[in-house]
């Protein structure tokens, strides 16, 4: 917890997906302060994204569950990495990025709750 789902429009290679799993980890390690070890990253690509009616070439939908709340502050310093990340990696711009957060109450991991 937390767990970053990216859904992006883009296609790339392995290489690349290590690169942004590894990035947006280390983006919710230092903007939400949670420990590395319990961070999880999906990411699924060459996903067809809308966006105000029209088919985006370039975008992204990340959402990030994790373990209660984060404040504004941090959800805001994590959503500007995200965008960053997928800017600066892919050439998506952050008008066509959807960030979301989702709290969870209850967190289960290895047989237990937390």
């Amino acid at each position: 917890m937390p767990c970053i789902e990216a859904k992006l429009t883009v296609t790339m290679d392995l290489g690349q997906r290590e690169v942004l799993q590894k990035k947006l980890t280390d983006a919710a390690v230092e903007a939400l302060g949670k420990p590395k070890k319990f961070v999880m990253v999906t990411i699924e690509e060459h996903c067809p994204l809308w966006m105000a009616g029209e088919k985006l070439t370039k975008g992204a939908y990340v959402a990030v569950r994790m373990l209660g709340d984060a404040s504004r502050d941090a959800c805001t310093d994590l959503t500007k990495r995200i965008c960053a990340i997928l800017n600066e990696a892919f050439g998506i711009e952050g008008k066509a990025v959807y960030v979301s957060f989702h709290p969870v109450e209850t967190w289960g991991w290895d047989g237990h709750l937390f």
